[in-house]
């Protein structure tokens, strides 16, 4: 199983911390006992190992597809006004991850980035109303080759305290590839334009870098 980068000092650190509590534990615990006790460090061990997991994934699409950035379900579809960039009326479609799910962030559509900025914020549950607009975040907007804009941002959660966000004014983006990472469960907004064909609808689970969720007109 591939990890990763963002994962690898975290594990390192939570897998020598749980080696000496564990070996404190052969030490002064009876052996039975010692055992029940390391085991709950070990499966949670485990569990973080399973969050930092990066499969890597390798779909199609056409200068009109938006494919889903995050493995997740779908929990917003509505009419918006995005007054950050857009300015005006469009499509928000979020997506819900939670800590079971894959937190690579890919990017949604192909074109040129241009548009980056971060957001430091509160740490709302990642489903409120209004973490979109309050919570630390990330925008990125991408042009497209027909000429759309289209706007998501990384959205942190009340677990999730650490957004990394790699896209760059100026970048090639390529519907699939990754663009970021957050940490331990969060959200992901897509802002689209009017007259978007939506492909999914609420409570659907989504599939990340391979599923089409929508298509541009």
């Amino acid at each position: 199983m591939k990890l990763h980068k963002e994962g690898r000092m975290i594990l390192i650190g939570f897998f020598l911390a749980f080696l000496l509590i564990s070996i404190a534990l052969y030490v002064f615990v009876p052996a039975y006992y010692s055992y029940i006790l390391m085991l709950p460090f070990w499966i949670l061990f485990g569990f973080i190992v399973w969050f930092f997991r990066n499969p890597e994934r390798f779909g199609e699409s056409t200068v009109y597809d938006v494919i889903a950035p995050v493995d997740g379900k779908v929990v917003v579809i509505e009419e918006v006004e995005e007054k950050e960039f857009i300015k005006g009326k469009c499509i928000q479609l979020s997506i819900f991850m939670s800590p079971l799910n894959v937190h690579v962030n890919r990017y949604p559509v192909s074109g040129k980035v241009i548009y980056t900025k971060y957001h430091p914020g509160k740490y709302l549950v990642a489903f409120h109303p209004k973490s979109s607009e309050l919570n630390e975040r990330t925008t990125v907007v991408v042009e497209t080759e027909n000429k759309a804009n289209v706007l998501f941002r990384q959205i942190a959660g009340a677990v999730a305290r650490r957004i990394v966000l790699y896209a760059k004014e100026g970048d090639d983006a390529n519907a699939g590839v990754e663009y970021g990472f957050i940490k331990f469960g969060s959200r992901l907004d897509i802002f689209l334009p009017l007259g978007t064909e939506i492909l999914v609808k609420i409570g659907d689970k989504t599939k990340g870098g391979i599923q089409k969720i929508a298509e541009l007109k």
